[in-house]
């Protein structure tokens, strides 16, 4: 039997196949899943193929984390029987929040002033190092026309 050379074509016509057996098997699991009790049809850790990316997850306070942990504890409490749900957590003492003075915030826009004034001025100082003086250039333009002026 002749070996046959593997095509681009044939490559690609393999991976369709395939990418159509896997959806397939992907129904067949969730109409399974969907079959079990309290099963939503819809798979926590399947990827689609050509699915969007995921989302990135949005990130919550502490302290939202802890009332949602405190919330998720009276949950089950009453779910278990219980006749007293645990005591909320107290909050920890927060620092005030911090607040800057006139006389520091003046301190900070006068060094930053000084800051960018300094470099300015030694950007000034490489841009004329680097590019030639027009003076020059405009001197020895006047000096070519007054001759010729004189003469009209």
């Amino acid at each position: 039997m002749p070996i046959q050379k593997l095509t681009p074509e044939i490559i690609n016509a393999a991976i369709d196949g395939f990418e159509v057996q896997k959806r397939r098997i992907d129904e067949k699991i969730l109409e399974l899943r969907a079959m079990l009790p309290g099963g939503s049809g819809k798979s926590a850790g399947a990827v689609t193929s050509g699915a969007a990316p995921q989302r990135k997850r949005k990130k919550f306070s502490a302290a939202a984390r802890r009332r949602m942990k405190e919330a998720q504890q009276r949950r089950w409490a009453k779910i278990r029987g219980e006749s007293e749900p645990p005591a909320p957590a107290t909050p920890e003492s927060q620092k005030p929040k911090r607040r800057l003075s006139a006389a520091g915030r003046a301190a900070i826009s006068t060094a930053t002033k000084k800051r960018w004034a300094e470099k300015r001025a030694a950007e000034a100082a490489a841009s004329k190092k680097a590019a030639p003086s027009r003076k020059k250039t405009v001197a020895k333009k006047a000096a070519l026309k007054a001759p010729s002026a004189k003469a009209a």
